[in-house]
C-alpha cells in the first residue's frame, strides 16, 4: 500500500486544509463519523490526537478536550478498535498525533503494526527528541511504512532543520511560535518572515503550518508560506459547540476561513 501523504502534496501542493481533533472527545463513540464526515466536507488531511493527561505542547482548549475525552474512557486500544475498518471509505491520508508516554505503553514497535493495520499514514510525537527518532524508533517506524512528521519552531536552528528534512520523509510542520496550540487572529511580521526565511530554505520535505490558525487572515498566511495549514483548537472549539454535529462545525469552519 503506498503512503497516501506524498500523492496528497503532489497532487495538491497549495492550499491544503489538515484538521485536528482530539479522539473520544465530545463523544467517545464519535471518531470515525468525524474522520468520514471531514473528508466529505473536503478536507485533505485529518490528526487524531491521541488524548494524554499531561499535552506540554497544547493550549488550554486541546487540555480540555484531552481531560473530557480520557473522562469517556477513551483509550490507545479503544482508539485502533474505531479505527479498524475507516479504510474501507476514506481515502485522506491519517496521521495520529499523541505524546511519547501513551505510545511507549503501548511499546512503539505494536503501536507502529497498529497504525499500519488500521492504515494510518503518520504520526506526530510532540516531545519525541530529534536524536531519540534517529536512534530509537526510526527504523522500527520505516519498517512499517509509517512517517514520522518533526515540528520546528522558530527557535529550531537551521541546521537542525536541514537535519530533520534529510532524515524524514514525509512533511515538516511548522508551529507558528513556540508556545502552546490556540486560536489567533493573526500572525505578526516575525512569524511571517518565519514562515518566509523557512520556505526560502528550499527544503524536499512539502511544509504546513499549525498553532493559531482559526480565521481567514491566518489561514491564507499559513498557505502563502507553505503547502497548507493545519486547525486544532477552532475546530475541537466548534465541535465542542455543535455537541458533536461535524457537518455544522466543519461547515462554519470553512465560512470562517474562507474555503
Amino acid at each position: 500500500m503506498v503512503n497516501r501523504i506524498h500523492p496528497l502534496f503532489q497532487d495538491s501542493p497549495k492550499n491544503l486544509l489538515s484538521i485536528y481533533f482530539c479522539a473520544g472527545c465530545p463523544n467517545l463513540e464519535g471518531t470515525a463519523d468525524v474522520i468520514r464526515t471531514l473528508e466529505k466536507n473536503g478536507v485533505n488531511m485529518i490528526e487524531i490526537g491521541i488524548p494524554f493527561s499531561d499535552p506540554m505542547a497544547d493550549g488550554i482548549v486541546i487540555q480540555n478536550a484531552a481531560t473530557r475525552a480520557l473522562r469517556n474512557g477513551m483509550s490507545l486500544r479503544l482508539l485502533f478498535e474505531q479505527l479498524q475498518d475507516i479504510r474501507r471509505d476514506v481515502h485522506i491520508p491519517l496521521i495520529l498525533m499523541g505524546y511519547l508516554n501513551p505510545i511507549m505503553q503501548f511499546g512503539f514497535e505494536n503501536f507502529c503494526r497498529k497504525c499500519t493495520e488500521c492504515g494510518i499514514d503518520g504520526v506526530i510525537i510532540p516531545d519525541l527528541p530529534f536524536k531519540d527518532y534517529e536512534e530509537s524508533y526510526k527504523a522500527i517506524a520505516r519498517k512499517c511504512d509509517i512517517r514520522v512528521i518533526m515540528l520546528i519552531t522558530p527557535e529550531t536552528d537551521e541546521s537542525r532543520v536541514r537535519e530533520i528534512d534529510a532524515h524524514t520523509d514525509s512533511f515538516i510542520y511548522m508551529v507558528s511560535s513556540a508556545a502552546t496550540t490556540g486560536a489567533q487572529k493573526d500572525f505578526d511580521i516575525q512569524k511571517q518572515a518565519y514562515f518566509k526565511k523557512i520556505q526560502d530554505m528550499n527544503l524536499r520535505n512539502p511544509l504546513m503550518v499549525g498553532f493559531g490558525i482559526s480565521n481567514k487572515q491566518t489561514f491564507d498566511a499559513a498557505c502563502s508560506n507553505s503547502s497548507g495549514a493545519i486547525i486544532g483548537s477552532r475546530f475541537v472549539t466548534l465541535l465542542n459547540e455543535a455537541g458533536g454535529n461535524t457537518e455544522k462545525a466543519i461547515k462554519k469552519l470553512k465560512e470562517e476561513i474562507g474555503r
